[in-house]
């Protein structure tokens, strides 16, 4: 169509050049010009019209060509959709059939359970009546039998729970005894080799502490000079150093009288610092004593320095030093407390090696767990919690300090380096000649085990031999049988495990003995 208005457009504007050209050239050929004019016009119009119909059909033909092309989409998405509609249909009909089939289904499977109801509802009626008929029965039997024994039925039902009740427990403490011998066989075996082996490793010698020391003199005649004017000099030691001074009739020697091996010390370096001087005063007493007390602060400072680089510690509190330095000047039940505390290290040390633990650690928890029994002041609380509140204060860590609380068990454990240092602690004062015991104690120990063993009935006699080490319980023959000897030997085993705190183990001896005694006349 632009092309058809293009040649229109220029056909007129030809027609007005014409004219314009006519107009001017009229004079002389006005004529002829118009002919050729017309005739160009004519011309293109002839042109313009054919171009004009050729563009014609052709956008007839492309039209009706997409025309075509849209019907033939329009028909696919209608047979889509007719296909989809056609399996929504086909699925609902299958569904239709399936509920139909599962109704008739459930409507038999109805019917066969109305059918076993109304079963089931019988049989229990027949099953009631034949219940009342044997409970009939038996409450018949149960007094036949009644009249019969002469017992009731509560009465026998007792004696036969007491019968399986003895039974039982003698099978039970039987069972429990061979498990418990079982267990000993495999668990034992491995930690007595432990222990024998650290023990084998570790040799420390025995050392005994007692309260007094001697100071020996070179003549009689310095004992005047201590004693001193009315006894000044002597008061003046005493009360300077806190110690009992005892002259008597010992030849060139006196006694110094103290518990606290520190202030013994002190006594006895300030006398012979005294006795070698010749000065003897109260005011030169007074010096002497605080130099030597000073002298005693640096010397356990360096005493707890070589401890824990002999034993490789590194990183202790300075405080705690000077505890484990103090160590030296005390003893518990006669054994030198450092030197029990360095044992009890080396044997943790050995024993946490053995058994795959942090030997390093071990051997700081065994070094500290008696740090409580050297206060500087007096305290009330037990020496394992003053310890352990003392390594908390100074950063030790958590397993150091619930090793050094719960070597005597006053907190649970919660560590394995806990049960170590307890047992090397028992192990370095366990040792024969390790310590010395109060006599009180010991027999009050020994009065104990046997009153133990005559808590059980049936026992006869019973000793405590061997230092306490076994108990021999002599039991009578006529309420005691050979089992329950056995279970007895177990029991009493139990309840000292339970109820006594001795070292080492105590071995339980029942011994059962029958007599047969005629005389002939």
């Amino acid at each position: 169509m632009e092309t058809v208005i293009i040649t229109i457009i220029a056909a007129i504007i030809g027609l007005v050049i014409g004219f314009f050209v006519s107009k001017m050239l009229e004079k002389n050929s006005a004529k002829g010009i118009v002919s050729s004019a017309n005739k160009d016009a004519e011309k293109i119009l002839k042109e313009a019209k054919k171009e004009g119909e050729s563009i014609k059909k052709d956008k007839i033909l492309q039209a009706k060509e997409k025309f075509i092309e849209l019907k033939a989409e329009h028909e696919k998405v209608i047979t889509s959709r007719d296909k989809k509609i056609a399996d929504a249909e086909k699925r609902t009909k299958d569904k239709e059939s399936q509920l139909s089939h599962e109704l008739s289904k459930n409507k038999k499977l109805n019917a066969s359970l109305d059918e076993k109801l109304e079963d089931y509802t019988n049989r229990t009626e027949y099953l009631a009546k034949r219940q009342e008929e044997i409970d009939k029965i038996l409450n018949q039997k149960i007094k036949q039998l009644e009249v019969i024994s002469g017992l009731s039925a509560e009465e026998a039902k007792e004696q036969l729970m007491e019968s399986l009740k003895e039974t039982a427990k003698s099978e039970a403490m039987t069972l429990i005894q061979d498990t418990v011998e079982e267990a000993k066989l495999t668990a034992q075996q491995e930690a007595k080799k432990i222990i024998i082996n650290t023990i084998q490793r570790i040799g420390t010698e025995e050392a005994v502490d007692n309260c007094v020391s001697v100071f020996n003199l070179e003549s009689d005649d310095v004992k005047g000079r201590i004693i001193g004017r009315e006894g000044r000099n002597i008061r003046a030691i005493e009360a300077a150093t806190g110690v009992e001074i005892i002259v008597d009739d010992t030849p060139e020697a006196i006694i110094l009288s103290c518990f606290d091996s520190v202030r013994r010390e002190i006594a006895r370096l300030s006398l012979h610092r005294l006795v070698t001087d010749g000065r003897i005063h109260p005011a030169r007493i007074e010096e002497v004593v605080k130099k030597t007390s000073k002298q005693i602060d640096e010397e356990i400072a360096d005493i707890g320095k070589r401890t824990i680089i002999d034993l490789g510690i590194h990183g202790l509190h300075p405080e705690l030093v000077k505890a484990v330095g103090r160590m030296k000047y005390r003893s518990s039940y006669g054994q030198n407390l450092l030197q029990h505390s360095r044992e009890v290290a080396k044997l943790c040390g050995v024993m946490a090696a053995e058994l795959g633990l942090n030997p390093k650690l071990a051997k700081r928890a065994g070094l500290l767990h008696d740090i409580g029994k050297v206060p500087e002041t007096e305290t009330e609380l037990p020496h394992a919690i003053l310890g352990m509140q003392w390594a908390e204060k100074y950063g030790e860590k958590d397993e150091v300090c619930n090793a050094i609380g719960a070597h005597h068990d006053e907190i649970e454990m919660n560590s394995l380096l806990s049960p170590i240092v307890q047992v090397c602690d028992a192990i370095s004062g366990a040792r024969p000649g390790a310590r010395r015991q109060v006599l009180d104690s010991y027999v009050k120990r020994l009065k104990d085990l046997e009153d133990i063993a005559f808590g059980f009935s049936g026992v006869k006699k019973a000793y405590a031999i061997q230092a306490g080490r076994e108990l021999r319980v002599i039991v009578e023959s006529e309420k005691v049988n050979d089992d329950r000897a056995g279970s007895l030997s177990f029991e009493i085993s139990q309840k000292i495990q339970t109820d006594m705190t001795y070292p080492g183990q105590v071995k339980v001896t029942v011994i059962r003995e029958t007599r047969a005694i005629n005389v002939a006349k």
